[in-house]
């Protein structure tokens, strides 16, 4: 960042912090405990719309790593859009399957960020 984007009042975003991801599987017991609420089996990762071939082979990638999963209840990764313009990635399991499912979203994470699409994700 220079000097010019200091004055003007611009700022770099904050590079995404994967592994907090893994945090979820804790705090959600205690919400559980303490609160009553209960996981869904749904998560989803969002991102700025892109198009192309590369998106294409990264969304495949995704699809077979997550297909290979045995355990995996109905479709492993659906692609939506929204009225917004984002794409979702959401991923399905079975409510007790939270790890599985963060898993599931950290793996996509990676694969958008190392195929380059790390600025896209929300």
């Amino acid at each position: 960042m220079g000097l010019l984007d200091i004055l003007l009042g611009r700022s770099k975003p904050a590079p995404p912090d994967l592994d907090q991801l893994f945090a979820l599987p804790s705090a959600a017991v205690t919400l559980q405990a303490a609160a009553g609420f209960t996981p869904t089996g749904q998560g989803a990762v969002c991102f700025a719309t892109v198009e192309g071939a590369a998106f294409e082979q990264t969304h495949r990638e995704v699809q077979a790593l997550l297909d290979a999963d045995a355990d995996r209840t109905g479709a492993p990764v659906e692609l939506t859009q929204d009225a917004y313009g984002y794409s979702w990635l959401v991923s399905h399991r079975a409510p007790d399957q939270l790890p599985d499912l963060v898993n599931d979203l950290h793996a996509v994470n990676s694969a958008m960020e190392v195929n380059g699409f790390g600025p896209q994700l929300l």
